[in-house]
């Protein structure tokens, strides 16, 4: 084990989850391309042929860093879905989103949002990756949406698709503004906004 470790560069104590968890970080602040692999190392705690050996390239470790910080934000989006209004779905979805885009304790923003913000042609499979996630929730949200005017929640005549469309922009851009600074009472104000112009 010793032997193992000296010749991968890893120290005996190294916590693969732990490492992770920092890697999370530094592209959740950052962002994909902003992330260089010096930060990553230094953040890890580990050397770039440990980085290698135990997540694979920057790609990989970008994608497992992404399913780490899902596995503890997508919770929200599903919880928000399972609320019996449309009203409570998006008031759930967002205030939980202003609430979570502005911890103390983790980079404001959304590292969904923050990793695309600014791909090379050398990113695009991770930028596409992301706007497919975008993409995948913002039909859910539809859905959801499309069973609120069958039961009579919504107006018939009202756009599932360009409702679910607005309430995403909306947090997105939430997740650029908490990136960019704005406090939580601002972010709450922008979803009260939003409420007070609810159909029902």
């Amino acid at each position: 084990m010793k032997e193992s470790a000296r010749k991968t560069g890893r120290p005996r104590t190294f916590d693969a989850d732990t490492a992770l968890d920092k890697a999370m970080k530094v592209f959740w602040e950052k962002g994909y391309e902003g992330s260089s692999l010096p930060e990553l190392t230094e953040a890890m705690g580990m050397n770039r042929p440990s980085l290698y050996a135990v997540f694979g390239n920057k790609e990989n470790l970008f994608r497992m860093a992404l399913e780490r910080y899902s596995a503890t934000h997508d919770p929200l989006f599903n919880a928000a879905l399972e609320r019996p209004t449309a009203r409570a779905v998006v008031e759930h979805f967002l205030r939980g989103n202003a609430d979570a885009q502005t911890e103390s304790e983790n980079p404001h923003g959304c590292l969904v949002i923050n990793g695309a913000l600014a791909c090379s042609d050398d990113a695009l499979p991770i930028r596409n990756s992301l706007i497919e996630r975008r993409a995948v929730n913002e039909a859910r949200l539809r859905d959801r949406f499309e069973r609120a005017k069958a039961e009579g929640d919504l107006p018939t005549d009202s756009c599932s698709g360009q409702m679910a469309r607005y309430v995403m922009t909306v947090s997105n851009g939430m997740a650029v503004q908490a990136a960019a600074g704005a406090s939580r009472k601002q972010l709450q104000e922008v979803v009260d906004q939003v409420l007070r112009g609810w159909p029902m």
